[in-house]
């Protein structure tokens, strides 16, 4: 079932980028909330270690194995993140293609269904309309999320571009925006949709926990759909 076919108007959903394996404990509290999420994978960056320096600290960036992916992933959505995670508006059209198409095509042939999700690769204003477009009339992609958080729960007209409500880490406003979704009521369709990266749980110590009791607030309410990118905008 999808967000459309619920019956329901208002829909949560995460997505959450790189494939790294602090992501097996947060689908472990995904699965213990009955919450959705969809995970952006780079498949030619998959059995990779790496170390970040976030906030003066060293951060583990360890990839999942390829091995892995079904199974960590099991019950959500594996998505497009490109093959190597490169900031894709410089990059030629065909090479653009490449990126997105293969990582699409490698992650369907690991998963076992065919991949049609993605997540803009990058930093800062990691998209454009002529990306966009290529990713639209050249590949199997059917809808892809930017980092730019809107703070709205409105539906949009271009998933290509697809603007998330919130980032994860943005604490405060993120429970007080779980509060207000909870307690609306709406004549139209609504959606919250929060991203992040799971090794960024990391930063401090009592940030996981923080997001804990953001998923305790928004889950398991009647008049809301609980699904994967997939589910709720397609």
């Amino acid at each position: 079932m999808n967000f459309k076919e619920s019956g329901k108007l208002k829909a949560i959903t995460f997505s959450y980028d790189d494939a790294v394996t602090q992501d097996i404990e947060l689908v472990e509290l995904f699965n213990k909330y009955n919450l959705k999420s969809t995970f952006n994978v780079n498949s030619e960056l998959l059995n990779t270690n790496n170390m970040l320096i976030r906030e003066n600290k060293r951060v583990a960036h360890y990839k999942l194995h390829k091995s892995d992916v079904k199974g960590v992933y099991e019950g959500h959505e594996v998505a497009v993140h490109t093959l190597t995670h490169p900031h894709l508006p410089p990059l030629e059209e065909v090479e653009v293609i490449r990126q997105v198409e293969q990582d699409r095509l490698n992650l369907s042939e690991i998963v076992g269904y065919e991949v049609i999700g993605m997540a803009y690769p990058g930093g800062g204003v990691n998209n454009d309309d002529r990306v966009a477009e290529i990713i639209k009339n050249n590949t199997g992609v059917k809808y892809s999320r930017t980092i730019t958080c809107n703070d709205s729960f409105d539906l949009q007209d271009n998933l290509y571009r697809f603007n998330p409500t919130v980032y994860h880490l943005h604490f405060d406003k993120m429970m007080e925006m779980g509060e207000k979704f909870i307690n609306m009521s709406s004549d139209k369709p609504q959606i919250f949709y929060i991203w992040g990266h799971s090794y960024e749980f990391d930063y401090q110590s009592d940030y996981l926990a923080k997001f804990e009791e953001f998923l305790k607030l928004i889950s398991n309410k009647d008049d809301i759909f609980y699904g994967t990118n997939k589910e709720v905008l397609l």
